[in-house]
């Protein structure tokens, strides 16, 4: 099965974790830095996974039926924070995909149980920030990527120490901002969705 709503339907392997596909990829010149075009590097299929982990966690799979979604994480201009945009925008991909398939009556009911969204936060100069550009990212103390669902759980946490160790008092400010930077894109996810 191959459907065209702006992204792929196509049929499934037997694996569960096959049903979303999600290529992420930097585009040439799309930082100060060479980027190869076309090579995939170990990190590249680090931050593919870190999507697929994402989106898995707000949807039950089994509902989709022999279906894959296959959505494109295109950065044309990366500033910081690009893996975590890519969770957040293919959020809203995905459900519109769904929205999509329930719409044409391909699939009885929605499969989404709940909004997922990510952020990165750090450390800079002793000062805790949200969503860090790249040189605020190249310079940060601490620096975490943080992905939460709209039920106030944590999917994932990415964290590091990028000069000294950080105690629990920065975790949790770290965490509490993260927490709110969610909060606020998921409601402009529920705006976009609800148009």
């Amino acid at each position: 099965m191959k459907e065209d709503f702006g992204g792929k339907f196509t049929t499934t392997t037997s694996s569960p974790r096959d049903q979303l596909f999600l290529p992420w990829y930097l585009g040439y010149r799309a930082t100060p830095r060479e980027s190869s075009v076309g090579k995939k590097s170990g990190r590249t299929q680090e931050i593919q996974r870190l999507i697929g982990r994402a989106l898995r966690a707000s949807i039950e799979l089994d509902k989709l039926g022999e279906r894959q979604i296959w959505m494109d994480c295109d950065v044309i201009e990366a500033d910081g924070g690009t893996r975590t945009a890519s969770i957040t925008g293919a959020f809203i991909a995905m459900s519109q995909a769904i929205e999509t398939l329930i719409a044409t009556k391909k699939l009885a009911g929605n499969p989404i149980r709940s909004y997922v969204a990510a952020v990165s936060v750090g450390v800079v100069k002793g000062v805790p920030m949200l969503d860090l550009n790249y040189s605020e990212d190249s310079s940060a103390d601490v620096d975490f990527n943080v992905v939460m669902t709209d039920k106030d759980e944590f999917v994932e946490i990415q964290g590091t120490a990028e000069r000294f160790p950080f105690g629990n008092t920065v975790l949790n400010e770290l965490l509490g901002l993260g927490r709110q930077g969610i909060g606020e894109l998921i409601e402009l996810q529920r705006k976009v969705l609800s148009k």
